[in-house]
């Protein structure tokens, strides 16, 4: 089978199309003929920094899957051969071992990990959701535990996980603030049904603040962004408000989240697939996130341009630039 494999990592990285054995099946396993797969921040970190979680060389890329389950290893029962699935689960190296990606003709999932596909999408729109989706439904759900009458700031309508966590907050009967920087993803905010805009070019912090809260601040705040953010996002919370991070490789001082009895809680959810631990509590999610599709209530921001597996150095190029509007997805045909 053909798989697209990187022999180096950092700047000069390149995917290079290899003939490599097709794998099988084994215990709790299943091997899903891959259809599509997303471009995720993480993937782009792995292909151009010496991260921990890097795989071996040569390797195969790419968490986000999405497609048809062509064998089924022994204890798998909620699965069977014909199963159009997506999920997360690859494309990395943890203590529980090195896990093949995506960007391959097949590929060895655990099945814990893995979902029925919603059946109102193509296997590219699927293939956008996994990791954000679980993503944004750790902070809001399983870490933050959102009131139906809580007031939610997201930041970066347009981004991956922020578009997803707007959906599902919204859904949930919270009421929706959200961070842009142009027309064109103000406009995507309204029609995911964002009640509050906020053009971060134009407005500070404690002006958003004073004229959507009052001065009192939002009742729980979803940093997508990481940096500097994640300082706006503990000035935009009121006291004894919850903030949410999924990215935390930087310093802050944390002085305005003790002044305030702030909780923070970071997100990362990897986890699973580098420890083995709590892999099933992805496929739950992926289950109840295939739901939600299928009522209408979800749908991913995908990008226009799509991409063929052969062309992964193009999409990786086009997310280092910054120009996609959507999360990137390529095809295998």
């Amino acid at each position: 089978m053909k798989a697209y494999k990187v022999h180096e990592y950092g700047d000069a990285a390149k995917f290079i199309e290899s003939e490599v054995n097709k794998p099988g099946a084994t215990s709790g396993h299943i091997v899903i003929e891959v259809k599509a797969t997303s471009l995720n921040p993480v993937d782009h970190k792995i292909l151009k920094l010496d991260l921990e979680i890097n795989p071996a060389l040569p390797a195969t890329l790419h968490m986000d899957v999405a497609g048809v389950i062509v064998e089924v290893g022994d204890g798998v029962t909620d699965f069977k051969i014909g199963d159009e699935v997506y999920g997360c689960a690859g494309g990395l190296q943890g203590r529980a071992g090195n896990i093949e990606g995506a960007l391959a003709d097949f590929m060895l999932a655990d099945s814990s990990l893995i979902a029925l596909k919603p059946k109102s999408l193509s296997f590219s729109e699927a293939a956008a959701l996994p990791l954000v989706s679980i993503t944004a439904w750790e902070g809001l759900f399983d870490r933050a535990h959102i009131n139906t009458d809580d007031h939610v700031l997201i930041h970066a309508a347009a981004g991956g996980v922020g578009h997803i966590a707007i959906q599902l907050a919204k859904q949930h009967g919270a009421r929706i603030a959200t961070t842009v920087s142009s027309e064109d993803k103000a406009k995507i905010a309204k029609d995911l049904g964002v009640d509050d805009i906020i053009n971060y070019r134009d407005e500070a912090v404690e002006d958003y603040r004073q004229r959507l809260t009052h001065g009192k601040g939002f009742d729980v705040v979803f940093d997508t962004i990481g940096g500097g953010n994640l300082d706006k996002s503990l000035k935009a919370a009121r006291v004894s408000g919850q903030v949410i991070s999924i990215v935390g490789n930087n310093q802050h001082d944390l002085s305005p989240m003790h002044m305030k009895g702030l909780s923070l809680h970071l997100v990362f959810m990897l986890l699973p697939m580098l420890t083995g631990e709590g892999r099933a509590h992805h496929g739950f999610i992926l289950k109840k996130v295939a739901e939600l599709v299928d009522k209408g209530i979800v749908k991913p921001l995908v990008n226009k341009e799509r991409f063929k597996f052969s062309q992964a150095d193009e999409a990786h190029a086009l997310f280092a630039a910054n120009k996609h509007l959507g999360k990137i997805v390529l095809e295998n045909n």
